[in-house]
């Protein structure tokens, strides 16, 4: 028997394993597994972080609607409403949720300032008589008024990547703003805001 040169050992090994296809199902599962797996995790991310969102879109929306059908509140009222926000997030956690509501005025001038304001940890957010510049101009109505929410929650990521990012990077706040008029009347008073 003649040793073989190992080049042509090596070209001969590499060609049998080339027409070897035992196996080749396995390989490409396990490279496609990992791809697989996270596209599904971030499928599964997106749908649940785009649920919380629209949750926070309702919430706020909500909270507004039901303030601008009284003719006037209380704190107490007001602190009912978390409760209200808190329901349409059902199943999600809401321990970190913050809601705002503030009732603003708009003179004859079309400037607005804030009646009264309230926020979740009773404290006053906004003083009464400043001015507001964020509200929209198609309901800048002179001698108007508007109740405006703010709602904001943290929502943090549940299995994407967590060994690999931050905790500062997991964890999203979606805040929403919603302006509403009132139903009845001229505004929305509140006596004890």
């Amino acid at each position: 028997m003649v040793p073989l040169n190992p080049f042509i050992r090596l070209v001969l090994t590499v060609r049998r394993l080339a027409q070897d296809r035992k196996g080749a199902g396995a390989i490409e599962f396990a490279i496609l597994f990992p791809v697989l797996i996270m596209l599904y995790i971030g499928a599964f991310e997106i749908t649940v972080g785009l649920s919380v969102s629209k949750r926070a879109t309702r919430a706020a929306s909500t909270v507004a609607d039901v303030v601008t059908q009284q003719q006037s509140v209380t704190k107490s009222a007001l602190a009912q409403m978390p409760s209200v926000a808190n329901s349409i997030f059902v199943p999600y956690n809401t321990t970190s949720l913050t809601l705002k509501i503030t009732g603003i005025t708009i003179d004859a001038s079309a400037n607005a300032k804030v009646l009264w304001s309230w926020a979740q940890d009773g404290t006053v957010p906004y003083a009464k008589n400043t001015a507001v510049s964020n509200v929209p101009s198609d309901m800048k109505t002179a001698n108007s008024f508007l109740v405006r929410t703010e709602l904001s929650i943290p929502y943090t990521m549940f299995l994407f990547a967590p060994n690999f990012m931050p905790d500062g990077m997991r964890t999203i706040t979606i805040s929403r703003s919603y302006f509403y008029r009132q139903r009845q009347g001229d505004s929305i008073l509140c006596g004890d805001c």
